[in-house]
C-alpha cells in the first residue's frame, strides 16, 4: 500500500494525478497547511521541509519501505518503478526530465510567487508583482511555444512533465493569465481536463 500525505495544491495534485493513473492502491492522508499540519513531528519524519506532498511506499526498492518527498522525486520514483509514463528511448527520456525540471524550477516557484503576491500578499509591493507577472507570462510563453504542434508536452504519449506542469497552469486566474492567449497551451489544457484519472487526481484530497 502506498500513504501520499497531500493538500489540494498544484504540488500535491502532481502525485495524486500520477497515482490515478497509474492505478495503484493508495491511502490519502490530508496534511491541512492552512492550519500548519506540515510542521508536526510525525510529518516531519517524513517531510523534513515540511513540504507536501510526501509519500510513504511499503514495496519500495528491494521490497524495502522507502519514504520520500519533493514532488518530482516522487514522480520520477513512481515512473520508474512501473516503467509508466517515462519513455524508454534514452533521448526522449531527458526530455521529458528537462521539462519535469523546468517545471520544478521555474513553473512552479514563479508561479507560486505570483500567486503569493498578486493574490495573498498582505501589502501591496507593486515591483514584486510586476516581476513575477512578467515572469510568469514569460513562462506560459515558452510552454505554448513546446507545445506547438504537439499533443503533449514532449510529443504524442502523456508523461511525468505533463503531469507536473498541468495542476499549476489550471491556476491561471491566481497568475492573472488568460489561457487564450496561449492557443497551444490552452488546447492541451483541455485535453488533460477530459482525461479522467487528470480528473480525479484534481479532486484530491
Amino acid at each position: 500500500m502506498i500513504d501520499l500525505y497531500t493538500w489540494g495544491t498544484p504540488n500535491g495534485r502532481k502525485v495524486s494525478i500520477m497515482l490515478e493513473a497509474l492505478r495503484l492502491p493508495y491511502k490519502v492522508h490530508p496534511v491541512n497547511i492552512q492550519a500548519n499540519e506540515q510542521f508536526e513531528p510525525a510529518f516531519l519524519k517524513i517531510s523534513p521541509n515540511n513540504k507536501i506532498p510526501a509519500l510513504v511506499d511499503d514495496e519500495g526498492p528491494n521490497g524495502e519501505k522507502v519514504e520520500l518527498f519533493e514532488s518530482g522525486a516522487i514522480l520520477l520514483y513512481l515512473a520508474e518503478k512501473t516503467g509508466e509514463f517515462i519513455p524508454s528511448d534514452p533521448v526522449e527520456r531527458l526530455e521529458c526530465l528537462q521539462w519535469l525540471m523546468w517545471q520544478m524550477g521555474g513553473f512552479g516557484p514563479f508561479l507560486g510567487q505570483a500567486h503569493h503576491f498578486l493574490k495573498f500578499a498582505k501589502e501591496d509591493v507593486p515591483y514584486a508583482k510586476q516581476r513575477y507577472k512578467d515572469e510568469t507570462a514569460r513562462l506560459w510563453q515558452v510552454l505554448d511555444t513546446q507545445l506547438a504542434g504537439k499533443l503533449f508536452v514532449i510529443g504524442e504519449d502523456l508523461t511525468i512533465a505533463d503531469f507536473a506542469i498541468y495542476p499549476w497552469a489550471m491556476r491561471y486566474e491566481w497568475q492573472q493569465i488568460d489561457p487564450e492567449q496561449y492557443p497551444h497551451v490552452h488546447a492541451w489544457m483541455k485535453r488533460m481536463g477530459h482525461i479522467e484519472f487528470v480528473q480525479r487526481g484534481m479532486q484530491l484530497p
